[in-house]
C-alpha cells in the first residue's frame, strides 16, 4: 500500500485585503504599518518618499501614527518605505 504524505493542516491566511498592521518605531514615535497587496490597491495615491503616483494594482505600504485616528495615513511605494532611513532628517511628509 502506498504511503500518504499529507501536510498537516495549517491555519488559513486571509487572501484578500491588507495584512494586519504592525507597530514600528518612527522618528516621531510609534507608527502603524500595513502592507497592501497589488490585488487590493484600487486607487491612485501619491508617495511621500518620491512624490510620484502609486498606480492601482501596485503593492505598497500604508503608514500612520499609532496615536492618531488614521487621518494621517500615507501610502508609500515599498522601495521608498524601505529607504526612508536613508532620507535626510525632517523629510517625512
Amino acid at each position: 500500500m502506498p504511503r500518504k504524505n499529507r501536510r498537516q493542516s495549517e491555519p488559513r491566511r486571509p487572501t484578500s485585503g491588507a495584512q494586519d498592521p504592525s507597530l514600528i518605531d518612527g522618528p516621531d514615535g510609534p507608527v502603524r504599518v500595513r502592507r497592501i497587496p497589488g490585488a487590493s490597491a484600487e486607487k491612485i495615491y501619491r508617495c511621500p518618499g518620491c512624490d510620484l503616483e502609486i498606480q492601482p494594482g501596485t503593492p505598497h505600504v500604508v503608514a500612520w501614527a499609532d496615536d492618531g485616528d488614521g487621518d494621517d495615513r500615507r501610502h508609500w511605494h515599498t522601495g521608498c518605505w524601505n529607504a526612508r532611513g536613508r532620507r535626510q532628517p525632517g523629510r517625512w511628509r
